[in-house]
C-alpha cells in the first residue's frame, strides 16, 4: 500500500474499504490519522508484515477485516486494546454516529448502514504465529472474532469465555492443543463455532449453545 502520509489527511473517513485489489507491502501509516474512522476493510490483497502497534490509536473502529493477507507475527495484545470493541456501553452511542454508505457488490444489503455492521475482529487466512493472546477476553462486545487459517499456537484462552456478546467464533485450521474451555458454554448469543483442523483433546462443552 503507498506510504505518502498525506493520503492520511481525509481525518473524517469513517468507512475505509481497500479490498481484492493486489496491493502488497505493509498496513501504512497514515491509516492511524484517519481519527474517526469507523470500519476498516483491507482484506483479499496481499499486505505483510505485521499488525501495528499503532492500531490501538484508531479509537473508533469496530469493524476490522484484514484477512486474507500474508500478514506475519504474534496477534499484539494491543490490538485488544481497542476501545471500540472493548465495552459494551459503546454499543449505545452507535446511532449517534449514523452516515449512509454506499453498497458495495462485496458487502450485503443489510449492511448499508454503520450502526448495522456487527462488532467484528476478522485476521483469518494469515500467516500469525504464537499463541492467542489472554487478553482477548477484553473485547467484551465483539460479536465475531475469526482467527481462522494462520499458525496459531497453544491452547484456546479461558479468557475466551469473557466474550459474552459474542456470535461467531472460528479458530479453525491452526495448531491449537488441549481441551475446549469449559466455560464457553456461557456464551449463550453463540451461533456458529468451529475449530475444526487443530490438535485439541477432551471433552466437548455440553451445556448453554452446545
Amino acid at each position: 500500500m503507498p506510504e505518502d502520509d498525506t493520503i492520511g489527511s481525509f481525518e473524517n473517513i469513517r468507512f475505509l474499504g481497500i479490498s481484492d485489489c493486489p496491493l502488497f507491502g505493509k498496513i501504512p501509516f497514515w491509516i492511524s490519522k484517519i481519527a474517526n474512522l469507523e470500519i476498516l476493510i483491507l482484506s483479499n490483497n496481499q499486505l505483510t508484515g505485521s499488525i501495528p502497534a499503532w492500531i490501538k490509536a484508531l479509537s473508533y473502529v469496530f469493524y476490522l477485516d484484514i484477512s486474507n493477507n500474508s500478514l506475519t507475527g504474534e496477534i499484539p495484545t494491543t490490538l485488544t486494546d481497542m476501545p471500540m470493541l472493548e465495552s459494551a456501553k459503546t454499543d449505545a452511542n452507535s446511532n449517534q454516529r449514523v452516515f449512509i454508505l454506499p453498497v458495495y457488490p462485496t458487502l450485503s444489503h443489510q449492511y448499508r448502514q454503520p450502526f448495522a455492521f456487527p462488532k467484528l475482529l476478522d485476521l483469518s487466512n494469515n500467516k500469525f504465529t504464537g499463541e492467542i493472546p489472554s487478553t482477548i477476553g477484553q473485547l467484551k462486545s465483539l460479536r465475531s472474532l475469526n482467527l481462522s487459517f494462520n499458525n496459531l499456537t497453544g491452547q484456546i484462552p479461558e479468557s475466551t469465555c469473557n466474550l459474552t456478546s459474542l456470535q461467531v467464533l472460528d479458530l479453525s485450521n491452526n495448531n491449537l492443543t488441549g481441551a475446549i474451555p469449559a466455560a464457553l458454554d456461557s456464551l449463550h448469543f453463540l451461533a456458529a463455532f468451529n475449530v475444526s483442523d487443530n490438535d485439541l483433546e477432551g471433552p466437548i462443552p455440553s451445556g448453554g449453545q452446545f
